[in-house]
């Protein structure tokens, strides 16, 4: 079972970011996926992780699936590393983000 290590975010949130942005409101699904991965994108490199993790989906415990921002991973093929960042790599994004905790491990769905 893949797992990653990181902060979700919700897409609303993301939608919100791409509205900011300048971009029109979603027409459809595709149009929806492609605003939360621009965002998305646009925030991890505002806080200097564009380089150190990767946006994957996830699900929660309860079944719920969520984009993560990713910084660990124990799958090898995903070239990240095997073990959580240290907080001077996530911390603009927690603080970006408004998280209290350090990022968490969530299964990909």
């Amino acid at each position: 079972m893949v797992k990653y290590c990181g902060y979700l975010v919700r897409d609303d949130l993301m939608l919100q970011r791409a509205l900011e942005l300048g971009l029109e409101p979603p027409e459809d699904a595709d149009d929806r996926t492609d605003m939360i991965l621009l965002a998305a994108r646009n925030l991890m490199g505002n806080t200097g992780v564009l380089r150190s993790a990767k946006l994957r989906r996830v699900k929660t415990p309860k079944g719920t699936k969520f984009w993560c921002i990713a910084f660990s991973s124990n799958d090898p093929n995903e070239r990240l590393p095997a073990t959580p960042p240290s907080e001077e790599k996530y911390k603009a994004l927690k603080e970006a983000l408004q998280k209290k905790f350090p990022p968490q491990w969530y299964r990909a769905p």
